[in-house]
């Protein structure tokens, strides 16, 4: 193929995925909105926290389920500890009265510790939430009200981040927000593709066992429902707050779930042929998410092969950006390039999580999960 169109390629290619989709979901979002029936009926709810060795936030989340504006008696509170070595299981122990039970199971992750919490829950909804993010009071009032609609299977609420003080834990803030907007124009379409891992909610009878080397149970279960033609939809007035995190920590959770695509694929074959009903977004957002790099990439090789003048402005524009990227760690932070350098290192660090998520294809799963670290929690 020859370098010039090679280059036009991987540009255009660039230019969708960045610019062309977003514009594009954002014009049909608009115009093909299709709506939920909203109605407080009250189901039986199953609150699911699996936990590993968090003592940090453990009373802190409960406390935060516990003052749920939901009738009591409709809700049943389950931990599942998996493995924990901490104080975790005391912790949750000091609950007992307040109708919180502990389950432990030994340490197998946290997809079979979901399975054992699944397992034991009697509510008609699943309420999946995980040990960090506190809910607000009303939360869990709206995500039921979406239950009204009968083509609803799961309800994501609306993950918040708490601002962070250093520019990489905006620039991740910024990150997730361009995320959830891309969640709530699917949502308003039809589907998301998974739902919000730290707070969703799904119907019980729609849960079924999630493979214990998954990476993203969070897609698993969803698109499970998804593929019997339920809707999985985000609910922005429940919900959830969250501590920010850094580029290295979102680097390793980006890996993962990078590499978990590459895995959902293989589960859902469907994904990339006609029954997807949203096959055009899972092809421009998913699949073009773990593509990116390499058209990237290709860009950069097809430059040198451009006639002059062309190949050296396609090449100074490509280093300005990289250098950008590579200088961050050494521009001082009240100064002005700063604001280009950090959200530079940032796609950067995302563009090198794409490239390392193939190692899906050569280590086992379980590896791939890293413990996250919150800087603002650090003494």
């Amino acid at each position: 193929m020859p370098w010039p169109i090679l280059f036009l390629i991987c540009a255009l290619a660039i230019a969708y995925i960045l610019l062309g989709y977003p514009l594009l979901l954002w014009l049909l979002a608009r115009h093909r909105v299709k709506p939920v029936q909203k109605r407080f009926e009250p189901q039986t709810v199953s609150v699911l926290i699996a936990v590993h060795n968090g003592e940090l936030f453990v009373r802190k989340k409960l406390l935060s389920v516990l003052a749920l504006e939901y009738p009591r008696e409709l809700l049943q509170i389950l931990v599942i500890s998996d493995g924990s070595t901490d104080s975790t299981d005391a912790s949750v122990a000091e609950f007992a009265g307040q109708g919180v039970d502990l389950l432990r199971i030994q340490r197998a992750g946290k997809p079979a510790a979901l399975n054992a919490g699944i397992q034991q829950a009697t509510g008609e909804i699943l309420l999946l939430t995980d040990v960090r993010q506190e809910l607000e009071p009303d939360s869990l009032h709206y995500l039921v009200e979406c239950f009204a609609d009968p083509e609803v299977g799961v309800v994501s609420g609306e993950l918040l981040i708490r601002k962070g003080g250093l520019h990489e834990e905006v620039d991740i803030g910024l990150y997730w927000r361009f995320e959830s907007w891309i969640r709530n124009q699917l949502s308003a379409l039809d589907s998301m593709f998974g739902a919000t891992g730290p707070f969703y909610s799904i119907r019980r009878s729609l849960a079924v066992p999630i493979p214990e080397d998954a990476l993203l149970d969070d897609v698993y279960l969803p698109l499970t429902a998804f593929f019997r033609g339920f809707r999985l939809i985000v609910e922005p007035r429940a919900r959830a707050i969250d501590y920010p995190t850094t580029r290295d920590t979102e680097f390793k959770r980006k890996v993962r779930t990078l590499a978990g695509n590459y895995q959902i694929i293989g589960y859902f074959p469907g994904l990339l042929g006609p029954a997807n009903r949203m096959w055009l977004h899972f092809v421009s957002y998913k699949l073009g998410r773990l593509l990116l790099p390499y058209a990237l990439i290709g860009l950069a090789v097809s430059s040198f092969g451009l006639p002059k003048p062309w190949t050296i402005l396609a090449i100074a524009v490509q280093l300005a950006g990289y250098g950008l990227a590579v200088l961050d760690p050494w521009i001082p932070t009240g100064w002005f390039l700063k604001r280009l350098s950090s959200p530079a290192r940032t796609f950067g660090t995302m563009m090198i999580a794409a490239i390392c998520a193939i190692q899906i294809f050569f280590v086992p799963p379980r590896k791939l999960w890293k413990p996250t670290t919150i800087t603002s929690l650090k003494s």
